[in-house]
């Protein structure tokens, strides 16, 4: 299965090289629109409403664009892709963050790969067990430019808890092995810069990273779009890992209006869909969540039926999968 993963990342890479060879992000503004049209989700388009550009940058690794919108707040677009929007951002970042935190009894060490605008290394610091975050990001410019246009966000940078490497995070976890009891992924699509984080390799090193019970948390695409992409992921973390599973949840912005997060654990006894912790009114008011709850937790894990057998978890009644033999649990 992991060859069918690079398969289709190198599809997606492909197409996405040829559509945006000669566009910038501004380019896809048009008549005081902009425009998301993407080989990844093809035959539909998601628009907003521009009011102001406020950067168009290319740096070394990829296009920059950020907009003032008129309903959606200033927006992220990295390549063509929106990646974030004032209005919605929240939504992504706290399940891609608390979802892995609170399936660990104890989580004091914390790498976030990738997640240049700061707003998993925002919800991570708030967490009360972490006591140190390490982030890698290998693109300094999109850090920059969170930092002066989306403050809300880059505020995570500023946590005494930060220590911030900008480089490649392959190398970095190469170098640190059992090092951290959460490891949170915040990438793009399989394209570009992002393409190496798809594969196998990738996560084999964030498996040699984390401690023996350890986390990770990974954007896992959209069950709308990728399904064969997110299956073979969770074919070859079934693999790696004594657990794995895929969560749900809604952000208006993103392709289809949903985003998935794939979660996989070291330890055989996690249970992905019970939080270690359940966080109190009191607690979620004064680390300012707008959208995890204990509840919004245990429901992101129940998917349509369509999506249980795409995944392979219908058949054998499960939303999780287990490092046992594939014929007992339904893996093909």
């Amino acid at each position: 299965m992991a060859s069918e993963v690079a398969a289709v990342a190198q599809e997606q890479a492909s197409a996405k090289e040829i559509m945006c060879a000669d566009i910038r992000g501004e380019d896809l503004i048009q008549n005081g629109w902009f425009m998301e049209k993407n080989s990844q989700w093809p035959g539909q388009a998601f628009a907003i409403k521009v009011e102001e550009v406020l950067v168009s940058t290319r740096s070394k690794y990829q296009d920059i664009l950020v907009f003032k919108s008129k309903e959606y707040g200033n927006v992220l677009v990295l390549d063509g892709v929106i990646q974030c929007t004032q209005k919605d951002e929240f939504a992504y970042q706290e399940m891609l963050t608390h979802l892995p935190l609170n399936c660990h009894p104890n989580p004091k060490n914390v790498l976030i790969i990738g997640g240049g605008d700061g707003g998993v290394a925002r919800e991570v610091a708030k967490h009360p067990c972490v006591e140190t975050i390490t982030q890698c990001e290998i693109d300094e410019e999109v850090i920059n430019v969170s930092k002066k246009y989306l403050p809300y966000m880059a505020c995570g940078f500023d946590s005494p808890k930060m220590h911030l490497h900008v480089g490649d995070g392959f190398a970095f976890m190469q170098a640190h092995q059992d090092q951290f009891d959460v490891i949170i992924s915040d990438t793009s699509d399989p394209v570009g810069p992002a393409e190496r984080l798809f594969s196998e390799e990738y996560y084999k090193l964030m498996h040699s990273a984390l401690r023996q019970d350890g986390v990770l948390a990974v954007q896992g695409e959209s069950m709308w779009l990728h399904l064969p992409l997110i299956r073979g992921l969770l074919d070859f973390t079934g693999a790696l890992y004594a657990k794995s599973s895929y969560a749900t949840g809604y952000i208006p912005s993103y392709p289809c209006g949903q985003i998935g997060y794939l979660l996989a654990s070291k330890n055989p006894d996690t249970v992905f869909q019970q939080p270690c912790r359940e966080l109190t009114e009191v607690e979620m008011e004064e680390m300012k969540l707008h959208y995890y709850t204990p509840a919004m937790h245990r429901a992101a894990f129940v998917l349509p039926r369509n999506v249980e057998k795409a995944l392979g978890f219908g058949s054998a009644g499960k939303n999780e999968y287990a490092n046992e033999p594939k014929e007992k649990n339904g893996h093909s």
